[in-house]
């Protein structure tokens, strides 16, 4: 799933964002029932970059910070890139507010807010998703269900036209950090979740950048970056935003009444 393709200097480390018109999808992941993830935003950049998002407020999306949306759109009710579906909405991007500290290299504080232009018509094929009421870590072995219109091959650059969802399994940031997988580069932080499969094979990849990582149904994280070239395998496990209880302070406070 992934919207991989910008390159990190310094480890080879990929954000999950599609430029030039590709997506990604899934990796090891199923199609979802048309419209069953109705929280989930297509966002499309000018210069054909895709990430995924989530619908928050019905003006509101939570995105990645790494997401390139300037001059982009955002759809909502979709479940076929390419089909015309009844069930979409489009909206024009009014503001987008990165969270202040973020930091390409380190990867800490991947988290940006797109207000729209105008607020979504709820139904059943658009929905807000609540944020979470804890900020509670994740324990190890814990599963989490992660969707997108991203890569599902590392080596095959074609969208999946459909969403698609994995489920995942959270890993402890030692794990994560050690010789084996990511070397403390970037350093995998208290603000981060590690998750994968312990075989390899599930993942999220290019074009999914920014979509939410659900544990127990619930929000926890969003999709921000994994290792190029490795989406599934067993020494590169996707790295997601943690919504800690700063975050959460920071979007409720953001989003406010507007």
């Amino acid at each position: 799933m992934g919207a991989f393709l910008i390159l990190s200097t310094s480890a080879a480390v990929i954000l999950l964002v599609i430029r030039g018109g590709l997506c990604v999808d899934i990796i090891g992941g199923t199609e979802v029932a048309p419209h069953s993830r109705p929280f989930m935003a297509l966002i499309e950049g000018a210069k054909g970059s895709i990430c995924g998002g989530a619908l928050i407020k019905e003006n509101w999306v939570l995105t990645a910070a790494h997401c390139d949306v300037k001059g982009g759109k955002v759809t909502l009710g979709a479940h076929s890139l390419t089909a015309r579906e009844k069930e979409k909405q489009v909206f024009r991007i009014a503001k987008q507010i990165r969270y202040p500290c973020y930091d390409f290299s380190s990867k800490e504080n991947d988290i940006m807010l797109l207000q729209l232009q105008k607020r979504a018509r709820l139904n059943k094929a658009v929905q807000v998703i609540p944020l979470p009421t804890s900020d509670n870590d994740l324990k190890p072995g814990t599963t989490c269900t992660v969707a997108g219109w991203g890569q599902t091959h590392n080596r095959l650059r074609k969208p999946s036209d459909t969403l698609r969802e994995v489920n995942i399994t959270v890993i402890s940031r030692q794990i994560c950090n050690d010789n084996n997988h990511y070397k403390n580069n970037p350093v995998i932080t208290e603000k981060m979740i590690c998750a994968g499969a312990k075989n390899g094979g599930k993942d999220s990849c290019y074009g999914d950048s920014g979509g939410p990582l659900r544990c127990n149904n619930v929000m926890r994280g969003i999709t921000a970056f994994g290792k190029a070239n490795k989406c599934g395998t067993v020494d590169s496990p996707g790295v997601y935003t943690r919504l800690t209880r700063q975050y959460l302070r920071w979007i409720r406070k953001t989003i406010g009444g507007a």
